[in-house]
């Protein structure tokens, strides 16, 4: 009936203290590392934490229209629960109980509770099916995420806090990567190439500065700064996207040579594209890239690792994580393609047979942590899933995901005229990479199949 409350609750046990669950949540960046990537939310402001009268105001996107959404918290028990209430916003009601339970000698158990009454009274009554399905996908994906973030950190649970520096931050890792260290403890400075604030630090690869000073004592760096490579290549773009990589590295890694206290790692991202157009050959991080069929990414790639010579040559151990395409409906190839797979247009490329070495966006920042923490790894690293797919077969998927069909083939002349030189190289291209010293090195990955890849970003996990 209009007006009556419904109710949607999920409870998973946790590997940590009912406390330490608690303390996650204390923590900055929790609410971003929990959102997930399909929602068009962001954080407008926040203040007081999670304590009795604490705030965020939220923008939340839904089609054209923009809703501001006003939650409170109140009856706070800090290590046992919290509530946050809206205050205002689209729903007639919104209360959400967090509760953190003991459970065992070292674990716990959470339980997220949602009471809510659907806005615009009999309207939103009718609409509550599509409400509740919505809710339950948004705390399946929190649950799964913070399970998981608790298991990887508390594998290296010994380390202790760390200062990282984090360049990139803005990008589709960088937003993904940040988030995930805060809420583990660890302190996030971000490099930044505008006027930065206290706690960043400022460089700017064309003005030759950077604050050099902020840069001393910390633990690590990782460099995922770039220019996107996702789009026609001009000549001026692809001299944006080899400075941006080769000349950029170069700068930050001379900078940190300098240093008197350099950090102890520095995890710099890197590319498959090195790799070349290798057709069905399986890739590891010991196949040669010298003799690559030459390319434009070739170059790029091999630059770009070159670049860190001045790192190593100071002591600082260096990984290059080389990154296959990230899947996540917040940016990059996925969120691409997913306008026309909805719409039922979507199909292979070419031929379909080059190889994806995808990675889920989730498994690309743990890989990065896992190469940060781990003194064992250094030089490349093949940041990819353990199942690379053909093109034909990633197609067909998402299509299966989507619930649509994928039977309109894009020929090689379509794609050329389009893309020209980056469809040729970057989606054409085939490089059928594994990450053999990753899993040697003991990563655990969240995604290793496509398809459940594919339903955890999307929210379409099957029941």
């Amino acid at each position: 009936m209009p007006g009556s409350i419904a109710v949607v609750e999920r409870s998973s046990a946790l590997p940590v203290s009912a406390d330490s669950a608690y303390a996650w949540h204390e923590r900055p960046g929790a609410f971003e590392r929990l959102l997930p990537p399909w929602e068009r939310v962001s954080v407008v402001e926040r203040t007081g934490g999670l304590r009795d009268g604490a705030s965020l105001i939220l923008r939340v996107r839904s089609g054209p229209v923009s809703l501001r959404w006003v939650s409170r918290h109140r009856d706070t028990l800090p290590g046992r629960r919290f509530v946050d209430e809206q205050v205002d916003g689209p729903f007639a009601r919104w209360v959400h109980f967090h509760r953190f339970d003991p459970d065992g000698p070292a674990g716990s158990r959470m339980t997220d509770r949602i009471e809510y009454t659907p806005p615009l009274g009999s309207v939103g009554t009718v609409a509550d099916p599509i409400i509740r399905h919505r809710l339950e996908r948004l705390l399946a994906y929190r649950h799964a995420v913070l399970r998981d973030d608790l298991e990887a950190h508390g594998r290296f649970g010994s380390t202790g806090r760390l200062r990282v520096a984090v360049s990139g931050s803005s990008g589709l890792l960088g937003r993904a990567l940040v988030p995930f260290l805060t809420t583990g403890g660890h302190e996030v400075t971000r490099l930044v190439r505008r006027h930065a604030a206290p706690d960043e630090i400022y460089w700017h690869l064309h003005t030759g500065r950077i604050d050099v000073g902020k840069l001393e004592g910390l633990d690590a760096v990782v460099h995922l700064a770039g220019e996107n490579i996702g789009a026609r290549w001009t000549e001026k773009r692809k001299r944006r996207i080899r400075e941006s990589r080769s000349i950029g590295t170069r700068f930050l890694c001379e900078a940190l040579a300098r240093l008197r206290r350099p950090p102890k790692v520095l995890v710099t991202a890197s590319a498959v594209g090195i790799y070349g157009n290798r057709g069905d050959e399986i890739l590891t991080e010991a196949s040669p890239t010298l003799d690559a069929p030459p390319d434009f990414l070739v170059e790029v790639g091999r630059e770009w690792e070159a670049a860190t010579e001045p790192a190593r040559a100071a002591g600082i151990r260096v990984v290059m994580t080389r990154f296959g395409p990230m899947l996540s409906p917040a940016g990059g190839l996925l969120a691409r393609m997913l306008l026309p797979f909805r719409a039922g247009l979507g199909g292979p490329l070419g031929s379909g047979r080059q190889w994806m070495s995808w990675i889920s966006i989730d498994d690309a920042a743990g890989a990065v942590y896992h190469a940060m923490m781990t003194e064992a790894l250094s030089g490349p690293v093949n940041a990819t899933a353990p199942g690379p797919v053909t093109n034909e077969e990633f197609t067909a998927t998402l299509a299966r995901v989507l619930g649509r069909p994928a039977l309109l083939r894009v020929p090689v002349p379509a794609l050329r005229l389009a893309l020209g030189e980056m469809g040729q190289v970057a989606v054409l291209g085939s490089a059928r990479v594994v990450p053999e010293r990753l899993i040697q090195a003991g990563y655990r990955f969240r995604h290793p199949a496509l398809e459940g890849a594919l339903r955890f970003v999307l929210g379409r996990e099957t029941r």
